[in-house]
């Protein structure tokens, strides 16, 4: 008998924000900019945080000059299209942290005779940037996996608003930040780019991410007005201060599981045996349950791998997770994943 997890799925939290992105407020939004005539429209990278800062420093940038720039946060998953932003008098179109989906930036360009400029560093994003002889010289891509897209932006901006005058009201700026700024959020720029390009190498760059993490939903700037004010305001102590204190509350809370771990079988014994746990009322804590797993099932002479097995939204899901770095938990979760569907089960690892 065939058993099938397949059922009607629930909409998932994270897309109430999704919806957000091209929603009546954000589209009046752009009619308004249209009507005032906007010159420059930024969009950046949702929910990025190297998105959001590029945000906060081209805000900074235009709101200094008193230059009109509408930004917006686009998602790959809710994306504007070229027709929403095709409007008269748009001279300038900044893509903040991505590059847009295939054609976008080109097509915009044709459309409103605009410039686009592009920042993004991930290396997937290389080979998606046609040759540059393909485009007029109204596109730049400023593509470089060396440096984060949030120090690319803010370095851009800073050099602009060191050379620029605003030329309605004659505002010469010194620099893009405040002196009282510059130093907290250059080291938050630090700890942002050790994880956009994974080197993890910055002291408590785990607990930045996880006290970093809770404003992730938060960095929408049309639901929240907010939002350069609170990155303004953010510092690396504070967030490393604030991921540890999270990190030992959930720490403790998946040590209660442990007592309940049983011996599993991976891939019916041929990637060996691991310990394993039921978590269905904390799915929520299966990284942190998964590596104090791992450590136990090392300990006991097994695999160093956790599997935490739990049902959410009607499907059973499974995480595999390993403290040791020569143990490499994908290549067995995708033999897993496929061995389950064929035998009829719908099993999703992560």
């Amino acid at each position: 008998m065939l058993f099938n997890f397949l059922r009607r799925r629930l909409a998932p939290p994270h897309t109430i924000h999704l919806r957000q992105l091209r929603s009546e407020a954000t589209l009046e939004a752009i009619a308004k900019a249209a009507e005032e005539k906007t010159v420059v429209v930024a969009l950046y990278n949702y929910p990025s945080f190297s998105g959001a800062f590029s945000a906060l420093f081209a805000h900074l940038y235009h709101s200094t000059l008193q230059i009109p720039c509408l930004l917006l946060p686009f998602s790959s998953v809710v994306p504007f299209r070229v027709d929403d932003l095709c409007f008269e008098g748009l001279k300038k179109c900044y893509f903040l942290d991505f590059i847009g989906p295939e054609e976008f930036a080109r097509e915009l360009s044709r459309r409103t005779a605009c410039e686009v400029i592009c920042f993004d560093h991930r290396k997937t994003t290389l080979s998606k940037v046609p040759a540059f002889e393909d485009f007029a010289e109204e596109i730049t891509f400023h593509v470089d996996v060396r440096k984060s897209s949030s120090r690319a932006v803010y370095e851009y901006f800073s050099s602009k608003v060191n050379s620029s005058t605003s030329r309605e009201d004659n505002v010469v700026a010194d620099s893009l930040l405040k002196s009282d700024d510059q130093l907290r959020i250059e080291m938050l720029l630090n700890y942002l780019e050790d994880g956009d390009l994974r080197q993890w190498r910055l002291p408590e760059i785990r607990a930045f991410n996880v006290g970093i993490s809770e404003w992730r939903s938060k960095m929408n700037c049309i639901t929240n007005p907010h939002m350069y004010d609170q990155l303004l305001r953010m510092s690396t102590e504070e967030l490393i201060a604030k991921g540890l204190a999270s990190m030992s509350i959930r720490k403790d809370a998946a040590q209660e599981f442990l007592g309940k771990a049983f011996r599993l079988q991976l891939g019916r014994g041929f990637y060996g045996e691991c310990l394993g746990v039921r978590a269905d009322s904390r799915p929520d804590l299966s990284d942190e349950i998964g590596k104090e797993l791992s450590l136990k099932s090392a300990a006991a002479g097994l695999r160093p791998i956790g599997a935490v097995v739990f049902m959410q939204r009607n499907k059973l899901k499974m995480c595999l997770r390993s403290t040791d770095g020569a143990t490499d938990t994908s290549v067995i979760a995708k033999v897993l994943h496929y061995t389950l569907f064929i035998i009829g089960f719908f099993f999703s690892l992560d």
